[in-house]
């Protein structure tokens, strides 16, 4: 089968490294997975716009339903009928209006019933990255997922960095300021603390003219207080590679999709690299996703500091988790499950 998938897509946020995955498990599989449109020299992917020789259309809206060259945007892609078109909604966008902690994933009605009107005249089949979708014309598809082709040797020493966050600062704040609220105590044990992307230590430039200057707040003067860096953001290739200069990465989730149950591509990304997970998730979250072996990495409510100092003091006990964890993943939650699952939902 021959799968389209139509993304915008960027050099240092979202999907690409998930989907350049896909692609490479779909040949194994004997299957392709392309992206439509021309091809971007600092973005390499697989695209193709030969639409008429697809099997399927995929779309993946993460924070937009438009495409990065909508002018190129073909018209044949209309002659894949909708029974064969699925869409994959990666924030939970189509739904009601949802708001937790500041976050929401839509403004006004207005808003939300443009989204859902755009996915309704496009397929048949809307996907949510989660096991509990709120509607019930969605259908639960984690299509972020594990490739143990990313897993890094785990080895902590000679670390660059105590600690790093690789991603954004939207809607981000709350949750990796309880993470540095528990470095506090140990600050001095932790090291170097860095923070990688967009709109740590000022704001991206699309935030005021999109009027999301509340979905980029961060504390400036508490990160300076705290001697954290912040970083600027990487091609999606050297996710993993970022993430093993640190003894520790956070696995934090905005607090929409926390309520939405939202799985997210540094879910899986971060247990393959060569760093210990510490997740700011709820345990049913995390048991739900990793497994039971995982929730001794689960930041606790009292006293987190001391979770922090003991992974510091014991790495080869936790190096253990790890691989618990990555076994865990890839039995259950792998890329070529994915694609078998979805090229399921395609034929259903």
């Amino acid at each position: 089968m021959r799968i389209m998938l139509v993304y915008w897509a960027f050099e240092d946020q979202g999907s690409g490294l998930l989907i350049s995955g896909y692609a490479r498990a779909a040949r194994e599989m004997g299957h392709e997975v392309v992206v439509y449109g021309r091809p971007i020299p600092n973005i390499p992917l697989d695209y193709s716009m030969d639409v008429e020789s697809a099997d399927a259309l995929v779309y993946i809206f993460e924070w937009t339903t438009d495409l990065l060259r909508g002018d190129n945007l073909d018209f044949r892609l209309s002659k894949i009928p909708k029974r064969r078109t699925v869409i994959l909604d990666g924030d939970g966008n189509y739904n009601d209006r949802v708001s937790a902690d500041g976050d929401y994933n839509h403004r006004d009605e207005a808003a939300r019933n443009k989204w859902i009107a755009i996915c309704d005249s496009l397929a048949e089949k809307i996907c949510q990255p989660t096991l509990h979708p709120l509607r019930r014309n969605v259908r639960p598809f984690l299509f972020y997922s594990y490739n143990p082709q990313w897993e890094v040797p785990l080895n902590q020493a000679g670390k660059e960095l105590g600690m790093v966050y690789v991603g954004h600062s939207k809607f981000r704040w709350r949750p990796l300021s309880r993470v540095l609220k528990a470095i506090e105590p140990i600050r001095d044990q932790v090291g170097r603390i860095g923070l990688v992307g967009h709109g740590w230590d000022a704001l991206p430039p699309w935030a005021a003219p999109m009027k999301m200057e509340d979905a980029y707040y961060t504390d400036r003067e508490y990160l300076r207080k705290l001697r954290v860096e912040a970083l600027p953001p990487i091609p999606f290739r050297q996710v993993i590679q970022w993430m093993s200069k640190a003894y520790f990465n956070p696995i934090l989730s905005r607090p929409t999709f926390v309520r939405m149950r939202i799985v997210t591509p540094r879910f899986f990304e971060t247990p393959a690299a060569n760093t210990f997970p510490l997740f700011n998730l709820d345990d049913a979250y995390v048991n739900e996703v990793y497994g039971e072996t995982a929730l001794e990495l689960v930041l606790p409510e009292g006293n987190a500091h001391e979770k922090i100092a003991d992974m510091l003091d014991r790495p080869e006990h936790y190096a253990g988790i790890v691989h618990g964890i990555r076994r865990h993943l890839a039995a259950k939650h792998s890329q070529q499950q994915r694609l078998k699952e979805l090229i399921r939902i395609i034929e259903s």
